[in-house]
């Protein structure tokens, strides 16, 4: 073959819109687009894109942060089997992509990060939005993404794009490896010309291999659980990426063995199925709670283990209990000592089946477990359905959420007081479902993210579930979604605040400092327990929602929730229902702590009395060693 002389962006570019990816015999282009905000700083992107829309389709954003949770909600809900590229300008439009980026990474999930840089000449130097730093010529505020990617470059030469894109998807299409992969693109090498081997924008497919673990490692996990008396699994999100589903079904209901979910990995059974115990950990269920506390062999498929997970290490308190950790990342199957089972969450779940193959757990265990279930389902119906007055409950908006969507829709939040209780709450019926970004619970997060749901999959309907405080963080992505001409359907709970931390705050003795949105009072705290306040802020969410394009509902009850749900399917364009709830009236804990330490010294009453607590309930963390 031959060359072509393009710029770097140009190759870029092509080279991009050449990748697919494979598995299990389905092969399709891995990159669905660019989103991107243009400056003096990636006008070389720019020409490209102009140059190449049917190989690159465009996209505009409000944000950079916004496009790239457009990029992590859309690459989440493709089984990180797709992604998007997001590019922005020089200085505060690339560090607005850090957030982003660290979202992407924490959560495992492939974006690509194009945002622009300072010359790699230096000739112009300090250019507007530079950064300077009087002991290293080479560092720019781009160096901000080395810690949040999972692979970052710098293109110096235009030529470095050939090595650079190639190891960019390396990482990207690697279920052990993905995350945000940054290539920081200086202005003026964007612009530079190249002779490029014309190859390098051949068709390029990216097998996604399905690994299977090791036999010895098998064989030990085997003989672990064959010993077990009381196992537990907790699915997490690698069960649900690996499409390891029906596989996980299987397995449960031939060895009886019970199902505890994560936040990822919610979904990954039928919320009704007898072996389903819904959530565990700090935002748990008392069903999936209490035999935790009780397992003697927890076996962790596809998940991190974070400590809302384990509830800062005191969910599992059986002294004996022994951990076997399915996951296709080693740095994660060696967690809590356990036994590593390294390799694809689905075929692990095969072989294991296989091996164990006329084993179970006893039938009382497993009656436990469905009668658990069981009971589990009734306390969620009374939480749907408590008729508090004179402001609803937010349990009783989720009730009516549910209820309205179908088995397909998808709902999507990410940070709050919302996340814990759909956890607990939310009536799961298909994988793909339930879209709670929990691992960086990012606020800001949610019409982003369900933005990126409805462009990976336009057929499903899409509920977004955000807080007052949340949506006025980043409500420009609205606007996008207008412009997008997509679909969704955003529930806006309005409590006056930041109501999940004023929670917090009031466990931990601070009577919610800080977490009401009133007038201020000369610097003076608003606190929970002040007769007489100052007034709320005459906030207007909804004519907000509507000057941004959506269609705009206001619910005053759940009877009104549930009629503006209605009318929403009737809509075509995005509809905001804003409906305010009693800030006060929350989901209870089932069986669970969470580790946010207090004050040890301090002049307050009830800090000191909650220090004590918090000491007592300290001694319970475990060490897995």
């Amino acid at each position: 073959m031959g060359s072509v002389r393009l710029t770097a962006a140009q190759a870029l570019v092509r080279f991009l819109a050449a990748q697919h990816v494979e598995r299990d015999g389905v092969r399709h282009r891995f990159f669905g687009g660019c989103f991107g905000i243009f400056g003096h700083g990636n006008v070389g992107i720019a020409e490209a894109l102009l140059e190449y829309p049917e190989l690159m389709p465009y996209h505009q954003a409000r944000n950079e942060q916004g496009m790239v949770h457009i990029a992590a909600g859309y690459a989440r809900m493709k089984n990180r089997l797709g992604a998007l590229v997001c590019t922005s300008s020089i200085g505060p439009g690339a560090t607005n992509m850090v957030t982003g980026a660290a979202l992407a990474t924490v959560n495992r999930l492939p974006v690509l990060l194009l945002p622009g840089d300072v010359f790699a000449g230096h000739g112009p130097d300090p250019v507007l939005q530079q950064l300077e730093s009087p002991a290293a010529g080479d560092v720019s505020v781009n160096d901000c993404f080395r810690p949040v990617s999972r692979y970052f470059d710098r293109l110096s030469r235009p030529e470095q794009v050939i090595p650079a894109a190639l190891a960019a998807m390396r990482v990207l299409t690697n279920p052990a490896e993905t995350g945000a992969v940054t290539l920081s693109f200086p202005q003026d090498v964007q612009a530079e010309a190249y002779d490029y081997p014309e190859e390098l924008f051949a068709e390029r497919i990216w097998h996604v291999p399905r690994a299977a673990p090791e036999e010895d490692e098998l064989a030990r996990a085997v003989e672990t659980i064959r010993a077990a008396k009381h196992p537990l699994i907790v699915a997490g999100g690698g069960v649900i990426y690996s499409e390891a589903t029906g596989a996980l079904r299987a397995f449960c209901e031939t060895t009886g063995i019970p199902v505890g979910e994560t936040q990822a990995g919610k979904g990954s059974l039928p919320y009704d199925h007898p072996s389903c115990l819904g959530a565990i950990g700090a935002t748990g269920t008392f069903a999936a709670n209490r035999l935790a506390a009780g397992a003697d062999v927890v076996i962790g498929i596809g998940t991190r283990y974070t400590d809302f997970t384990t509830a800062s290490k005191t969910a599992f308190r059986n002294p004996g209990v022994r951990f076997v950790n399915v996951n296709v990342s080693d740095f994660d199957a060696a967690k809590h000592a356990g036994i590593r089972v390294v390799g694809d969450a689905r075929v692990a779940l095969e072989r294991l089946g296989e091996a164990l193959d006329g084993w179970s757990v006893d039938d009382a265990y497993r009656a436990e477990a469905a009668r658990l279930n069981a009971e589990w389902d009734a306390e969620v119906a009374r939480l749907y359905a408590l008729g508090h007055q004179p402001l609803p409950a937010q349990s009783e908006v989720l009730g009516a959420v549910n209820d309205a969507s179908a088995p397909t829709s998808v709902v999507i939040c990410a940070a709050g007081a919302m996340p814990g209780d759909l956890h607990k709450l939310w009536r799961t019926r298909d994988p793909k479902g339930y879209h709670v970004e929990y691992g960086y619970s990012c606020m800001g997060y949610e019409i982003a993210g369900g933005i990126g749901v409805k462009m990976a999959a336009p057929e499903r309907d899409v509920y977004v579930l955000v807080g007052d405080g949340s949506y006025l963080m980043l409500p420009g992505e609205l606007v996008t979604a207008v412009q997008e001409r997509l679909k969704l359907t955003i529930v806006l709970v309005d409590n006056h605040g930041f109501n999940s931390i004023g929670a917090l705050f009031r466990s931990v003795g601070l009577d919610g400092f800080g977490t009401q949105y009133r007038f201020a009072q000369d610097g003076t705290p608003v606190l929970d327990s002040e007769e007489k306040p100052p007034p709320h802020l005459p906030l207007d969410l909804a004519a907000n929602a509507a000057s941004l394009g959506a269609v705009a509902i206001r619910a005053r009850t759940v009877d009104e929730l549930r009629s503006a749900l209605e009318r929403a399917k009737n809509e075509e364009v995005t509809t905001v229902i804003v409906v305010e709830v009693d800030r006060y009236e929350g989901v209870p804990g089932y069986d669970s702590w969470w580790d946010v330490p207090v004050a040890e010294v301090s002049e307050l009453a009830a800090v000191k009395d909650v220090r004590a607590a918090y000491e007592t309930a300290r001694r319970d963390e475990r060490r897995f060693l």
